[in-house]
């Protein structure tokens, strides 16, 4: 038998006494604005007291978020996804994305649950799920996934946070817990989808390669070519299968990713458009000053003349998973490592 036995669970409504607890816990994990890592690495608390007033433009790695309280909208090129409570969202690649809080106030914060999901654990746990094999999935399917939270796994997230509260006993365990939360989400009916994360000869875990090389490489010339080939397809098949999880062709996505570098760092430094565009891969001013208008609405100098106006940072606006990495590739880059 190729999967376990499907386990008819019910979706959870969001005025159920299970949701306000999951709140509460999370509330209790992120006592102000912001996203807090927990005591197991890999487990976030974001909560923040009012909407967005800009777009949050950054790159999200594989993760299932779970809102517990306000909404939020996530834009992946024209795609919108709505992400309200008790919903779930899973990324199952690096996917750039643009996101607006919008509706979160001092009463009743926006409050949401990050768990990322690795794939080398994704691997090990599909493999004790699906013995025969992950099942197939349509590959047409984009690396976002949105949908109601069920039972099990909002139960099992619930106590997940709970050890995070307590504190006593977390280490020894959370990483139960947590292997639990990606089992039941294997068996979920996203399932399939999950298990491509990890599936060294999926489609998904190739272009997953293809997106780790740009991120390392963004400022540099893309050969489409050598890429395909070093993740093993072809051209075509590789242009296909990356729009079809990112929704955007491979040069769209190094653009997406230098432009947010650019943003960040004008924000974060002193320094004009013409540099900035030489540090993250571009070769004319005057093609990243049109790119950067069309993609953030307004001319550099302009755009960030506006967000200081109003007393946004770099990590308002453009947050990095790990900027101080960003930083350094840029300086070298530069030429300017120290």
């Amino acid at each position: 038998m190729n999967a376990l036995p499907h386990v008819a669970d019910f979706v959870v409504r969001s005025d159920e006494p299970e949701v306000a607890r999951f709140a509460g816990l999370i509330s209790a994990c992120a006592r102000h604005d912001g996203s807090f890592a927990q005591r197991i690495p890999g487990i976030w608390a974001i909560r923040y007291s009012r909407k967005s007033a800009e777009l949050v433009h950054a790159v999200q790695r594989p993760a299932l978020c779970i809102v517990a309280q306000g909404r939020k909208s996530v834009m992946l090129g024209r795609e919108i996804y709505e992400y309200k409570p008790p919903r779930m969202l899973v990324y199952s690649v690096d996917l750039p994305i643009a996101a607006q809080i919008t509706r979160a106030s001092e009463v009743e914060p926006y409050l949401c649950f990050m768990l990322e999901l690795e794939p080398p654990r994704v691997a090990e746990l599909t493999m004790k799920v699906y013995r025969d094999g992950p099942p197939p999935v349509d590959e047409e399917g984009r690396g976002v996934y949105i949908g109601e939270v069920n039972a099990s796994i909002l139960n099992a997230a619930t106590r997940l946070m709970e050890l995070m509260v307590q504190q006593r006993d977390a280490e020894l365990l959370a990483p139960l817990v947590v292997d639990e939360i990606m089992i039941r989400l294997l068996t979920s009916p996203v399932g399939g989808r999950v298990a491509q994360i990890g599936h060294a000869e999926s489609n998904l875990y190739k272009v997953a390669k293809a997106i780790a090389w740009l991120q390392a490489n963004f400022a540099a010339h893309m050969n489409i070519e050598r890429l395909a080939e070093s993740v093993h397809m072809s051209v075509s098949s590789f242009h296909h299968h990356f729009k079809a999880a990112t929704s955007l062709s491979p040069l769209q996505y190094q653009k997406t990713l230098r432009l947010q570098q650019a943003r960040r760092l004008m924000l974060s430094k002193t320094i004009d458009a013409g540099t900035t565009s030489r540090r993250v891969g571009y070769q004319s001013v005057s093609q990243f000053s049109r790119e950067y208008a069309r993609f953030f609405g307004s001319a550099p100098i302009r755009d960030i003349a506006r967000l200081r106006s109003q007393g946004l940072t770099a990590a308002d606006v453009s947050p990095s998973a790990d900027p101080l990495a960003a930083e350094r590739h840029l300086q070298l880059q530069s030429g300017n490592a120290a």
